[in-house]
């Protein structure tokens, strides 16, 4: 990057500071631009969510570069969340940069970090949840794609989605990944997905979990660590069904 789209991004990531913000370098004419996006995500804060219009106007104006993001108050260093939207975004590099309270009590960047892909598969264990990101649906397909080597396909969804009336991610969307609906008083085999439903305004399964044997699932509630749960009790009573996969879902 050169120094002015540098600058511009400075610029941008102290005016938005404490929230994240996320803004495009694009090519235009062969000019380097950088071009200041809004954050939509529900926690600024703490994360970023691009809007598709931001997006599309970066299309319409040139070609995307790069994408960057502020770490208000914490160091330039990308998250696991941060390495596994990059995976997908078909971005090239992706830039960070850290803002945080000087000594005088103004507001400055303090570093800078560049990345790009390089086949990043967070852990299953542990993960910090991001919505659309490494959320009860995202655990399912990196299950997949580690344990069994099948690539299943990512579906569009939003917060909270289980509770605007009218959407059923899981039941939906689960012909088109490869699987078929067992049922609920089916014998559990690993690789099995529980489809549970949890405080649901839609009346529908919105939360899934992977049965991984030893009377063990593994799953990834909202705004907790994934990690691994004995399956029964409350678990198994909110079981709507059970999806088996039976191939048809690479993507």
């Amino acid at each position: 990057m050169n120094e002015t789209t540098k600058a511009a991004i400075a610029a941008h990531a102290i005016a938005e500071y404490p929230r994240e913000c996320v803004g495009l370098v694009v090519l235009v004419q062969g000019s380097e631009t950088y071009m200041p996006c809004a954050n939509w995500a529900a926690t600024p804060s703490e994360q970023f969510v691009l809007a598709a219009k931001d997006y599309a106007s970066a299309e319409d104006a040139g070609e995307i570069v790069a994408l960057v993001h502020s770490h208000p108050g914490a160091a330039a260093t990308p998250s696991a969340a941060d390495k596994a939207v990059c995976e997908v975004s078909g971005i090239p590099v992706w830039v960070i940069v850290s803002v945080g309270v000087q000594g005088d009590g103004s507001i400055g960047v303090e570093d800078w970090f560049e990345f790009g892909p390089s086949n990043f598969i967070a852990p299953l264990i542990g993960r910090q949840f991001v919505h659309g990101v490494h959320d009860c649906y995202a655990i399912v397909r990196d299950w997949y794609r580690l344990e069994r080597g099948v690539v299943l396909p990512d579906f569009e969804r939003r917060d909270a989605w289980w509770d605007d009336g009218a959407s059923s991610l899981y039941l939906n969307n689960y012909r088109r990944a490869g699987f078929v609906d067992v049922g609920q008083g089916a014998v559990i085999e690993v690789g099995d997905v529980l489809l549970m439903q949890i405080r649901s305004k839609n009346n529908v399964p919105n939360h899934a979990g992977i049965y991984i044997g030893n009377g063990q699932f593994l799953h990834h509630m909202y705004g907790r660590l994934s990690g691994r749960a004995v399956w029964g009790g409350m678990w198994a009573q909110c079981l709507r069904t059970v999806l088996r996969y039976e191939g048809g879902g690479n993507g």
